[in-house]
Formats: structure tokens, sequence, C-alpha cells
């Protein structure tokens, strides 16, 4: 063999030996790279899991899985979110004469409600506002919760849990023992106790939410078995175990008050 040979050979050698060298590194950045994607996708899981079950009209929604149906219920197709809703310049003045009564129509069921207008004189003034106004016609029921906390949340029309009606109330008639039973109509708010508005949330199950409490302003006498079985049917989880929107849609198709 020639020493010109010699070279190209060594010269081969030493390329293929780069080459081996490249496609080595090359398949450990791969396998970093898969590394790193899991770590980051238990960070969103676990992300994901550390929510607190605060019954906020702020926060934010993903979006829903497919229906569920729920057993014992005849539902109708729930309503879209709303692109526009109304908006008020200031909450109505309060009235202890208010309206006792109230049906709110649900696509699965009607809700039969007793008002508390001389203990949340307030609340109840601007619950009755929006429901002649049309405020509550044809919007979602946001979130249902099945862990720790058991109700039914509705009255924002985006769907988002960050619509209102463009004013707020401040907290009335909260219980002292924070104990919220069954059949419980509470208006939800965001960290500010002051900060009601047209989102209210319906107990299905004895619940004892986050101090310093919510404002009460009526109990269902009626169709409770619908918020029972819409528990049943569970929620889509979106904002954690137990929390999300409701596996079976249902929304508001019109509130009656009297």
């Amino acid at each position: 063999m020639t020493g010109s040979d010699r070279g190209r050979r060594l010269a081969r050698e030493q390329y293929e030996r780069r080459q081996q060298r490249r496609a080595e590194a090359a398949a450990r950045a791969r396998r970093r790279g898969v590394v790193l994607g899991a770590v980051v996708a238990a960070a969103l899981v676990v992300g994901a899991l550390v929510l607190t079950s605060v019954l906020d009209d702020d926060e934010g929604s993903s979006t829903a899985a497919p229906p569920a149906a729920a057993a014992g219920l005849d539902c109708a197709e729930a309503p879209s979110p709303v692109a526009s809703p109304q908006s008020f310049p200031s909450a109505p003045a309060p009235d202890p004469q208010g309206p006792t009564r109230a049906t709110i129509s649900t696509t699965c069921g009607d809700l039969e409600v007793e008002l508390l207008p001389e203990a949340a004189p307030a609340t109840v003034a601007s619950f009755a506002q929006l429901s002649e106004q049309g405020f509550y016609d044809a919007t979602p029921c946001h979130r249902l919760t099945t862990s720790g906390i058991y109700v039914l949340q509705c009255g924002d029309p985006t769907g988002t849990g960050t619509g209102g009606p463009g004013y707020s109330v401040p907290l009335e008639n909260a219980p002292a023992d924070e104990a919220y039973p069954a059949g419980t109509l509470a208006m939800a708010r965001s960290a500010d106790p002051d900060s009601g508005g047209s989102q209210f949330f319906v107990v299905y199950e004895d619940t004892r939410p986050p101090a310093p409490g919510y404002t009460v302003f009526g109990r269902v006498t009626g169709g409770l078995d619908v918020l029972e079985a819409l528990a049943a049917a569970g929620s889509d989880e979106s904002n954690g175990p137990g929390d999300g929107r409701p596996a079976q849609p249902v929304g508001i198709s019109a509130v009656a008050v009297s």
C-alpha cells in the first residue's frame, strides 16, 4: 500500500469517526428532548392539580369535554356563550319588599326558589332586575364542583367565569357558621367580599365554602333532584379534579320572579 493510499484510508476513517460522533450526539440530544418534554408535561399536570376550590366569579375556563348524558334527565340543548351580553351602569336600589319567588328554568328542568329580600335586599333587587331584563336568558351554566364544595354555578352569559352585569353588590346575609345546606342559592364573587354581580351558585349537597362567606339570597323549594342528577353525571374536570364544566351541558332558558 502506497503512502497516498494510507493517507486516504486514514482520512476516510477519521471522517467516519466524526460522522459516528455526530450521530451519537444527535441521539443524545433527542433523548434529552424527550426527557424534557416528559418533565414539562408532568409539571403541567401537577400545576393543573394544584387548584383551590374557591367560588370565584373571575376564573378562566377550558374547552369542555364531549357531553355525557345525565341519568334521569331529559335535557334540551344547552345555550352557547353570549358574545356581547348586556351591561348596566349601576345596581338597582336595595328593596326589602322585593320579589319572594323565582323560577329558574334550565335546559334540564326548573328550579323553584324562595327569595329572601329582607335578608339580602341589594342582592335580590339585582337578581330581579337582571331576570326581568332577560340578562340570564339563554346563558350557559359554566361550573360544577363535585369535591369539597358541591355547587352548580351559573349567571355568566359569556360562560367563562369572568362575566358580570357591569356593577357589583355588597356581601349580605353570609352564614355566621359558614354552613351552606343543600338548596342554598348564593352569590359567587371574587376575593373581594363586596364583588357580587350576576353569577350565582346553587348548593346540591351540604357545603362549607371558603370564608368570609357568600351572600345567601334564596332557597330551592323544588327541583333539587335536577341538580343532584347533574352532579351525578360529574364535570369535565377542566379546572382540576371535581371541578369543571358540567359533563351534561346545562344552561338557563329564562328566570321569572314574582
